[in-house]
């Protein structure tokens, strides 16, 4: 949908009534929805229970507007009543089967704040990842819940976030929290990401499936990081030592070849920028400051002697030797 249709729909909704002739009726924070001819307000009940049975009959009838208006009216009416968390649970449900996730979602999320007690919980945190989830893969958030607007995974990210919120050792959580560092990792925020994957780490590190592959997604968030503009040496030596770590804790785990692959990599790219600022400095004549660079060059690829850089420096040392030694007498 364009632009000018968009404003063109904008212009309609605000030109046209709240209130237009059944079957049709626009309610201020309900939206439009349907009535039949005479059949206005007769699914309104006198007492929480009654109406809570309107609710759920409509919602297992498939009637997601009636079931959105009669749960509504519990909460609205007997927001105290041991009927209306009930309530705020089919709302939530009657939206989710409309498709309207991200409204969906925010009244689950009053669900589990004003009714902590309630006793599927775990089932409506399953809902709400189930919902993020779809937005991670891609679905689009909408413009006053119907017009398909733009994905976005800074809301994706808030959405696992409250997840975890809502239940930090739930059955879910650990999953929540990496799935913070996935939509991070797709805005290309790695520095949000790598506190993601860390937090997991820490958080669950009982949980060694978990924190195993938190540190090594840590790991590749830094590796990226680094690649990100200029070579940041100090990002590429985080990424290093995440790696490390991930060796140490988990030697058994099936990745650990690939962790010593991308260590080897960074190490040489690491020994690439400093042996650059080593030639650098011999240019200028700055002999003892270029050593000090081809020293480092060597002491990154100990594990590669025989590589063109570790060799190359090692004979520039010598050479500059030759010419510090006679300087200094």
């Amino acid at each position: 949908m364009n632009r000018r249709s968009v404003f063109l729909l904008l212009a309609l909704m605000v030109l046209l009534p709240f209130r237009s002739p059944a079957p049709l009726i626009y309610t201020p924070g309900e939206g439009w929805i349907y009535e039949p001819v005479g059949g206005e307000g007769r699914w309104q009940r006198t007492r929480a229970k009654d109406q809570l049975i309107v609710a759920q009959e409509a919602f297992d009838k498939k009637d997601y507007s009636l079931a959105r208006r009669a749960s509504r009216r519990v909460i609205k009416v007997w927001p105290l009543s041991d009927y209306a968390p009930q309530a705020q649970y089919i709302l939530g449900r009657s939206y989710e089967e409309r498709g309207m996730d991200e409204r969906a979602f925010k009244e689950y999320q009053k669900l589990l704040q004003q009714y902590p007690r309630f006793v599927n919980c775990e089932e409506v945190l399953k809902r709400q990842y189930a919902i993020a989830d779809r937005f991670l893969a891609g679905a689009w958030f909408r413009l006053w819940d119907y017009i398909p607007f733009f994905p976005s995974m800074e809301r994706t990210a808030d959405m696992f976030g409250k997840v975890v919120e809502n239940g930090p050792y739930s059955e879910i959580a650990p999953s929540a929290q990496m799935k913070i560092g996935q939509a991070r990792e797709q805005q290309e925020n790695y520095p949000e990401a790598v506190k993601a994957y860390e937090r997991a780490a820490d958080r669950y590190s009982d949980n060694s499936r978990v924190a195993s592959d938190a540190l090594f997604k840590a790991g590749l968030a830094y590796g990226k990081q680094a690649q990100t503009s200029e070579y940041d040496q100090s990002m590429a030596g985080q990424a290093i030592s995440t790696f490390t770590d991930f060796m140490t804790l988990y030697p058994d785990d099936q990745r650990v070849p690939q962790a010593q692959k991308i260590i080897s990599e960074l190490k040489t790219e690491q020994a690439r920028g400093n042996f650059e600022i080593a030639r650098f400095y011999e240019s200028s004549g700055k002999w003892a400051a270029a050593k000090t660079y081809y020293n480092e060059v060597v002491n990154l690829l100990l594990a590669e002697p025989n590589s063109p850089y570790a060799l190359q420096s090692r004979e520039r040392i010598v050479e500059l030797n030759k010419r510090i030694e006679p300087a200094n007498k």
